[in-house]
């Protein structure tokens, strides 16, 4: 349940125009609070705020832009930090420079708020930022509690690709505003959010689309056995919401499930639901699988923000499916989707 009365504060929501940004931005509506959303649309769309745009301030531009990133947080009580250069395993094995410059967006964007006294800043952070020898194929199957990932400590930092390094520098920079300067934060690592208004280029929607235009051979990235907890979007979007509520150390909590599934039992579940069956399921190794096993310890989750993902794989995946197939073509989609697999 949330708790604070959000219809007293003023709040910027960067990447607002983004997937998980957008549904953060109409709950945010929907509690009345005043939304200002600061994107630059390089994935975002402006369709996923064609509900509520004529209720929101939207700011156009680049947050890397000292100018911009002063004008947007200017009289703002709280910043939901989500604007990144990110993508799917695709994009992240494949734009490590694009990645990397996350850090400097972080540390304008935490700068900005600062400077602008800004009450409290929740930064949209990741599961890559754990280590990847603990989710590696020969490790045994854990949960991965947020006391495992931490800058300062050795052996606990050896993050996912350049865009968990950046994720996880991104955490320290919050921190380091709240020991120095006392602005308040916290860091939300989502684990596999999914829904409805993501793209191809992230693992559930990739499924779906290739069941979409009926591929055969279907093509299954990796060995299919490697696993990863899928959180709906609606769940990201309220544990974000309860971590804002409850936490102001900048202390970092994980807001997703604690379920092990393979990518093969939903590729099952894709065939299911949507009815699609091939004649062959192809594992292709050659491209990016990512880590091997990954899921959130909820201990923390439970106990300080006495919350914990609420929407079943099975429901989620038949609402992500619905939506797909009533808004998408399937001519388009089979003439771009091999590109759109490794794009933002």
């Amino acid at each position: 349940m949330i708790e604070l009365n959000w219809s007293k504060k003023r709040v910027l929501v960067t990447g607002g125009a983004s997937f998980i940004g957008s549904y953060l931005v109409e709950k945010l509506v929907a509690l009345n609070a005043d939304v200002i959303v600061a994107d630059d649309f390089s994935s975002g769309k402006k369709e996923n705020l064609s509900d509520v745009e004529s209720e929101i301030t939207l700011h156009v531009g680049d947050l890397r832009d000292k100018c911009f990133a002063d004008s947007c947080t200017k009289d703002v009580d709280i910043v939901f930090h989500l604007a990144a250069s990110h993508g799917g395993r695709g994009y992240i094995a494949t734009h490590p420079a694009e990645c990397s410059s996350n850090m400097v967006l972080d540390g304008v964007v935490f700068d900005s708020a600062y400077r602008a006294g800004v009450e409290k800043v929740c930064f949209a952070s990741s599961a890559c930022v754990y280590p990847k020898s603990l989710q590696s194929k020969g490790s045994a199957r854990i949960l991965l509690s947020e006391n495992m990932a931490d800058p300062f400590i050795e052996g606990k930092a050896f993050a996912d690709e350049e865009y968990g390094w950046s994720k996880l520098m991104g955490e320290m920079a919050l921190k380091a505003h709240y020991k120095q300067y006392g602005m308040k934060g916290v860091s939300c690592r989502i684990f596999t959010s999914y829904g409805p208004r993501e793209n191809e280029s992230h693992a559930v929607i990739a499924l779906i689309a290739k069941a979409f235009v009926e591929m055969d051979p279907y093509e299954v990235w990796g060995s299919g056995d490697q696993d990863r907890n899928f959180t709906f979007v609606e769940d990201t979007v309220e544990g974000m919401l309860r971590a804002t509520e409850k936490i102001d150390d900048a202390t970092p909590i994980n807001i997703g499930t604690d379920q092990h599934i393979k990518i093969k039992d939903i590729v099952q579940k894709v065939f299911k639901y949507t009815g699609f069956k091939p004649k062959e399921t192809k594992f292709d190794a050659t491209k990016p699988e990512g880590v091997f096993s990954r899921a959130a310890d909820l201990t923390m989750c439970r106990k300080l923000l006495e919350w914990e993902p609420k929407v079943p794989i099975d429901i989620g995946l038949q609402k992500t499916i619905e939506w797909y197939y009533t808004t998408k073509n399937k001519r388009d989609m089979r003439k771009h989707l091999e590109a759109l697999l490794f794009e933002r």
